[in-house]
């Protein structure tokens, strides 16, 4: 069998390389970066595959055209497309017009709750969408009926959650690039943070951040904490900030603190202790009501005292620390093969608007691969586009206020 990742991201990366090793570690496998505005740095991928097959090695970056000639060149029998949504749904699009084309499978790295129906959509052309727990496969699994898109779903590990025991006692903060949302949120966990260094100066205390100035990360970060932690005054001598692979930290971890990081997921696998800090409270722009139950959520004030907490059993098996025998991604992949062979793989169609023809396909090329789409009409498409689009959005404000003010 020979299986290919497509990936885009630092993130992506990381889990399309790791999920193959977890899924099919048996097969002939490649990965890809495809070319994009948010591909990573080389620092950034060697970072994404330490913990893999990969490690060591060059990933390949190629022009989304190239990439699935690739695919097409070495008969590839499953695509994984471990990209963000916009993406997906390209590379998704192009690889089903392939002759023979190969089984396609996606998902979301890390905690993928609460469930969007947006992934689904961007992802309609999946014939298979990786989830990570039993509570990720319930939800999903609604929304997609409710869509009637009629997806299968496959339950597999977080493939990068190592179970081996950690020895150290850093206290480590994982830092993210949406949460805490506001810069004063920012400010005040960065804060809280160096506070909790002064107090434990036997301990030291890193700040894991994913990315250096300059580098690209899945999501935008508009207030890095690094930067955060430099304007709040002298920083304490055993407080560093540290690049690098997550699993690397985690190995001289001795505690977690994030708000919402999958962090958290590797930490409590390796036995560390963990805290979700909710001073902000518990909610869904938070990305933190997975939480709910856990045990694990505390305030900075638990930070700084040192207070680190251990999950619920009932939750964790739940929560993506099902045993693995639960796994079964790989029987479906073998099973959608079979079908594929067999020329009785279903024909999977895009459930996003497709109105427009030649320009919203180029369009879509061109707002997701930005300068590194080859294709000149991308840019006419950008330019007729624009302000239509505009046009489209301001009707739909206007209708939506209109409709507001009559049911009153």
């Amino acid at each position: 069998m020979i299986v290919v990742a497509l990936t885009d991201s630092d993130s992506y990366l990381k889990w399309g390389a790791a999920t193959l090793d977890r899924v099919v570690p048996e097969a002939e496998r490649h990965v890809i970066v495809v070319a994009n505005p948010v591909m990573p740095s080389v620092a950034q991928r060697d970072a994404a595959v330490a913990s893999t097959s990969w490690r060591g090695g060059e990933v390949a970056v190629m022009q989304a055209d190239d990439a699935v000639a690739f695919v097409r060149a070495i008969e590839a029998d499953a695509v994984l497309v471990a990209m963000r949504g916009p993406m997906a749904a390209l590379l998704l699009a192009m690889l089903a017009e392939l002759p023979r084309r190969p089984v396609l499978w996606s998902g979301i790295p890390g905690i993928a709750l609460p469930a969007r129906r947006k992934a689904l959509v961007y992802r309609a052309q999946a014939d298979l969408i990786v989830v990570h727990s039993h509570r990720e496969r319930r939800a999903f699994a609604e929304l997609d009926r409710d869509a009637g898109l009629a997806h299968r779903f496959a339950l597999t590990t977080l493939p990068f959650l190592d179970r081996r025991p950690a020895h150290g006692d850093d206290v480590v903060l994982a830092a993210q690039a949406l949460v805490p949302v506001s810069r004063a949120a920012r400010t005040t966990l960065v804060a809280r943070f160096a506070e909790a260094a002064r107090r434990h100066p036997e301990r030291r205390f890193v700040l894991k951040v994913r990315a250096r100035a300059g580098e690209r990360q899945t999501h935008d970060e508009r207030w890095p904490l690094d930067a955060v932690l430099h304007r709040i005054g002298e920083t304490p001598a055993n407080l560093v900030v540290q690049t690098g692979s997550m699993s690397a930290a985690l190995d001289r971890a001795g505690g977690l603190v994030t708000v919402s990081s999958t962090a958290i997921l590797e930490a409590i696998a390796r036995g560390i202790p963990a805290l979700a800090i909710n001073d902000d409270g518990v909610d869904d722009a938070l990305l933190n009501t997975t939480f709910i139950g856990s045990g694990l959520l505390g305030s900075t004030d638990d930070l700084v005292a040192g207070r680190f907490r251990e999950p619920d059993a009932a939750w964790a098996a739940d929560n993506y620390l099902h045993d693995p025998a639960d796994d079964d991604a790989a029987q479906h992949l073998d099973e959608l093969q079979r079908l594929r062979l067999q020329g009785a793989l279903p024909a999977r169609v895009p459930a996003r608007s497709t109105r427009g023809g030649v320009l919203r396909r180029a369009w879509d090329r061109r707002t997701a691969l930005g300068r590194h789409d080859g294709d000149p009409l991308g840019l006419v498409a950008l330019v007729v586009g624009t302000p239509v689009r505009a046009v489209v959005r301001a009707g739909s404000r206007l209708r939506a206020r209109a409709a507001t003010v009559g049911a009153r």
